[in-house]
């Protein structure tokens, strides 16, 4: 008989899901923390090299280059206003770089490595988390400390604003989440039930949420109001490094030494999708303020830029 046609070929269906849209390379160290600007349009990265750097999200090219800390750089914030940088470092201190090139200014107190930086929502203050069991405000304009916040027992991993600025949260190695009055420093409240160090915190961008991060391998997410446990997610199978909310506050991005970044239905704590590419353990993700695109840091030195597909 005749011979049998082959079926025509089909094209390949789309892909579903985020994929990877680009990867920054230029780091020689790995990539600890990163932090979009609020109009999206810049990437600040920081790294164990001692450097932090800022790229331009639409072709991925290096757009500067900030190496006045002495050791690692833990932690990097955008101010409000997209005009400065702030960064943490394992030298003990607090950094604001400006991006035109005006002198920045180094912020000292901290007696062990600061692990995380973040801006107050009106960027005039800044809040330290550090391995000395303390988190610090700051004046930005002047360098002023305001004030130590002190009561955990084990190192400071991680701080976070409120959107409204009148809270901040914290996450430490003593296996606790605190809830702090900026104001003054007064404790308002104790989030227990990791079963390990809190390596991140965030508040949901209506400040109602607060979605945290630990080596138990397990994100949660807790109502603020009165601490109650809402989602426990697990599914990572080593520690989650970073856990952080999109702008839309209704997918949650985590990060883990399993070397997966893992995306989370805020709502029913479910998960949507598992992203893979990075050759080790992812160290921190952010999410563009438009939600759009999702950003990985990794212990390869490499960045990832995610959108979905």
């Amino acid at each position: 008989g005749a011979p049998h046609q082959p079926p025509a070929v089909q094209p390949p269906a789309a892909p579903r899901g985020p994929r990877t849209v680009r990867i920054l390379e230029g780091h020689t160290g790995p990539v600890n923390s990163l932090a979009f600007s609020p109009d999206a349009r810049l990437l600040a990265t920081a790294s164990q090299d001692r450097t932090a750097r800022f790229w331009h999200v639409a072709d991925g090219s290096q757009a500067g280059i900030f190496g006045d800390h002495t050791d690692a750089i833990e932690g990097v914030a955008f101010s409000p206003r997209a005009d400065s940088l702030a960064t943490a470092s394992d030298d003990k201190t607090v950094r604001v770089s400006y991006l035109d090139g005006r002198p920045g200014r180094a912020f000292r107190g901290h007696t062990a490595q600061v692990a995380s930086v973040t801006f107050s929502p009106d960027g005039q203050s800044l809040a330290s988390a550090s391995y000395d069991g303390t988190i610090r405000l700051w004046r930005v304009d002047d360098g002023s400390q305001i004030r130590a916040i002190s009561g955990h027992t084990g190192e400071v991993l991680s701080a976070a604003f409120s959107p409204d600025g009148a809270t901040i949260a914290s996450g430490s190695a003593d296996w606790t989440i605190r809830l702090w009055r900026a104001e003054d420093g007064s404790r308002l409240r104790y989030l227990l039930g990791h079963g390990g160090p809190i390596s991140s915190v965030m508040f949901s961008p209506d400040g109602q949420l607060l979605a945290s991060s630990s080596a138990d391998n397990t994100v949660r997410l807790w109502r603020v109001s009165d601490g109650v446990l809402l989602h426990r997610m697990t599914g990572h199978t080593d520690v989650v490094t970073q856990v952080v909310f999109s702008l839309n506050g209704q997918v949650l991005a985590s990060g883990s030494m399993d070397t997966t970044v893992r995306v989370w239905r805020v709502s029913d704590g479910s998960l949507l999708g598992a992203l893979t590419g990075h050759t080790g353990p992812v160290f921190s993700v952010a999410f563009s303020p438009n939600s759009i695109l999702l950003a990985s840091g990794s212990e390869d030195n490499t960045v990832r830029i995610w959108q979905d597909g």
